[in-house]
């Protein structure tokens, strides 16, 4: 058993993206609109990982406090010991109870590693169209246009040998850069610009 395996980068699709808020900033003297994105795992993610690393009969959860907290225990076969991790959650504004304890599971398994590399994520704000948003009347408060959904725009990552983020960028359905950090690999530019040239080609 590779416990080290459970720190792995999980992969971008395995990553969900969903607006924080959204509100105007001044850039340059001139104001956007922006959305500052929140990326997070579900729950079904750290159970997978927990059952492909350690084996679906090698780990449990608990909860305790009603829900509040959450312990995830390993089988330790060297020592023939469970090894216990224990984190706190909090409550989601739909439901409650569910939320709380898919919360504190998720919170435990960032205490093994499972996706701590989410820690590390840049600010992600990205500048929306003023079609892309609506203000429901009376408030000053923005709202994303049904017409945009962030689980159909595509998002990439890279991470440099020891796990850490180096590179992330999105893409809208019409495949517009929207946002991006960090530099891309050589090897992954290159691959690009041929692509690029190989659509041009065909084109013609």
């Amino acid at each position: 058993m590779k416990l080290d395996k459970l720190r792995d980068p999980l992969k971008i699709d395995q990553i969900d993206f969903r607006v924080q808020s959204i509100g105007k900033k001044k850039i340059e003297h001139k104001w956007l609109i922006m959305a500052t994105i929140l990326a997070y795992k579900d729950a079904r993610v750290d159970m997978e990982r927990l059952d492909d690393v350690v084996g679906a009969l090698n780990w449990s959860r608990r909860h305790a406090r009603e829900n509040h907290n959450c312990i995830v225990s390993i089988f330790n076969e060297e020592t023939n010991q469970w090894v216990s991790k224990e984190d706190t959650g909090t409550e989601s504004n739909t439901e409650a109870a569910k939320g709380l304890a898919s919360d504190s599971f998720k919170r435990a398994c960032f205490n093994w590693g499972i996706g701590r590399e989410l820690y590390d994520y840049p600010l992600i704000q990205i500048e929306l169209a003023e079609h892309e948003v609506w203000q429901p009347e009376g408030t000053k408060q923005f709202r994303l246009d049904g017409a945009v959904n962030l689980r159909e725009w595509k998002w990439y990552a890279e991470h440099d040998k020891n796990g850490k983020l180096s590179f992330l960028a999105c893409q809208d359905t019409n495949e517009i850069t929207r946002w991006s950090w960090g530099e891309m690999k050589p090897e992954k530019k290159k691959a690009k610009a041929k692509t690029k040239k190989e659509v041009q080609h065909e084109s013609l």
